[in-house]
């Protein structure tokens, strides 16, 4: 699974979520990472805190370099990280680590149950979490008369797709706009249009926006 380059999907928060499977106890801890280190100091930390159970199953997708791991942490084969792993790359999750913590109930549950009951956990934790879209923006500053201002930031409304930044007042006015980087010069060639090319523009940094 590849990241695209300017969008991508994510959870929005840290969430968790407790499910029971013939007794066992089944603890998702569900976070968004920007490194591996990050994951792995976030994983330590659960291993930590229930350093009294069974196992602490995990599994993780980092953009960068597209890293992707999981553990079965002693559960057989392929019936605990994988099936983890496989929530996220169906959801297509980046920047996300997931760990399931088991309490051993007594029962076993056998190769089917154990992937049901993990993928049943991460689903969950997932859940609480909520999952977010994010598009990479391209910050965009228009410079322009007092007396326009009001016809750039009625376009900026009407374009849809557009983060409103700060507002600049000086001898003239500057707006900033974040707008989704695959629709920069569509924008550009708008505004300047509208405006009959009575503005300056100036091309900044890119930044990742949560897409409404």
């Amino acid at each position: 699974m590849i990241p695209i380059d300017n969008q991508y999907k994510t959870i929005e928060n840290y969430g968790t979520a407790e499910t029971v499977e013939k007794r066992s106890r089944f603890i998702a801890h569900v976070r968004p990472v920007s490194s591996e280190t990050e994951a792995l100091e976030y994983l330590n930390s659960l291993k930590q805190k229930y350093w009294d159970a069974r196992h602490n199953v995990y599994a993780y997708i980092i953009r960068e370099n597209n890293i992707v791991r999981y553990s079965d942490d002693g559960e057989p084969g392929g019936t605990a990280g994988l099936p983890v792993l496989e929530i996220l790359k169906r959801e297509e999750l980046f920047d996300i680590i997931v760990v399931v913590t088991r309490y051993f109930g007594g029962i076993l549950l056998g190769t089917g149950g154990l992937v049901h009951a993990y993928s049943k956990a991460a689903k969950a934790g997932i859940e609480a979490a909520g999952i977010v879209d994010m598009i990479l923006c391209r910050l965009i500053k228009i410079k322009c008369d007092y007396n326009l201002i009001g016809k750039v930031q009625y376009e900026i409304n009407a374009f849809g797709d557009a983060f409103s930044g700060e507002v600049q007042y000086d001898e003239a006015v500057i707006q900033s706009v974040y707008i989704p980087t695959e629709k920069s010069d569509m924008f550009i060639n708008k505004i300047t249009d509208k405006t009959n090319a009575r503005v300056e523009i100036e091309l900044g940094e890119t930044v990742w926006f949560e897409k409404k």
